[in-house]
């Protein structure tokens, strides 16, 4: 199978990672780099061997694949512009700025069929990828991810940088509809929302207490998942999931004993996992991890979050 040509628009932060990890695979070939940046476009493809550009549009027509890293406001014109010229894209999250746009980008890689990724990362953390065996229907869900402050995302809030990471796992384990949502909120550094709550009702009964904060003083990722026959408890920092369940035994009469299980994973290089998946998808013809449906409807969720945050 010959190789893919992939590009990466958008090489700052996140974006030179991209970068690094298509050039280090041998199933795809990276040929350029974009930013408006020359000189980090530059400094990029230097690195790598490959074309330095500052617009994105020479390129159309030219790859089968590419990741856009670029900022929020510039993913659905650029992401179109590739869809219409029948290449594949990972977008990172959120996929667009809003809903409309993101249908407007799943209905064009539809009609082309083509593949739409969303960079919602934590999918592809080992923790969350060891689940299926012990996940069944939860029926409580907290959740916690705070970081200290970092100037880098603060055209959106808090939502839509941070929260929105639990938002889509959330949602993909409930599998409901949301009946209710309770929001509070309050900016702290930046004017918008740097710190979050939100109380998500399930029309299945699950109840999801979601917290986000950039404002805060030490690095926390973690989500406790209480279901019938389990408690789970994930910390996607440390990479460590630990399974408590009802064993055979009692404790107290009539009180059944708790046995616990530990995994703790190595480093498994989540993005690199992201761009391998979604590169076999588009080789293979296999369903993505995270679709467009599944960005778009995290996305809904946040920007539903974001409204009343601001009543």
């Amino acid at each position: 199978m010959s190789k893919l040509k992939t590009a990466v628009i958008g090489v700052g932060y996140l974006g030179k990672f991209h970068a690094e990890k298509y050039a280090a695979l041998d199933n795809c070939k990276l040929v350029a780099v974009v930013d408006t940046n020359e000189e980090v476009a530059r400094e990029i493809a230097d690195k790598h061997g490959v074309k330095a550009l500052t617009d994105y549009k020479s390129l159309l027509g030219k790859v089968d694949a590419v990741s856009i890293a670029a900022p929020t406001t510039l993913h659905h014109n650029i992401a179109r512009d590739f869809l219409e010229h029948g290449a594949h894209v990972l977008i990172e999250k959120p996929i667009t700025t809003t809903v409309d746009e993101a249908d407007d980008l799943i209905e064009l890689a539809l009609s082309n069929d083509l593949l739409i990724q969303v960079g919602h990362l934590e999918r592809f953390n080992a923790a969350i990828m060891d689940l299926d065996d012990t996940l069944d229907t939860p029926t409580f869900i907290e959740s916690h991810r705070l970081a200290p402050f970092n100037p880098r995302a603060t055209d959106v809030n808090v939502v839509l940088d941070l929260m929105i990471h639990d938002i889509d796992i959330i949602l993909d384990i409930v599998d409901s509809d949301i009946k209710d949502m309770r929001v509070s909120g309050t900016p702290v550094l930046t004017a918008s929302t740097d710190i979050a709550n939100a109380r998500l009702e399930f029309e299945n009964g699950c109840v999801a207490n979601v917290t986000a904060s950039r404002v805060s003083a030490k690095t926390e990722r973690k989500m406790r998942i209480f279901q019938h026959n389990a408690y789970i408890s994930i910390d996607f920092h440390n990479r460590v999931l630990n399974v408590y369940k009802k064993g055979d035994k009692e404790m107290h009469p009539g009180i059944p004993e708790i046995v616990s299980e530990e995994s703790t994973y190595e480093n498994n290089d989540a993005l690199n996992l992201e761009i391998i998946a979604f590169l076999d998808s588009i080789q293979n013809g296999t369903p993505v991890i995270v679709s467009g449906e599944d960005g778009r409807r995290a996305l809904d969720t946040a920007i539903r979050i974001s409204s009343l945050l601001k009543e």
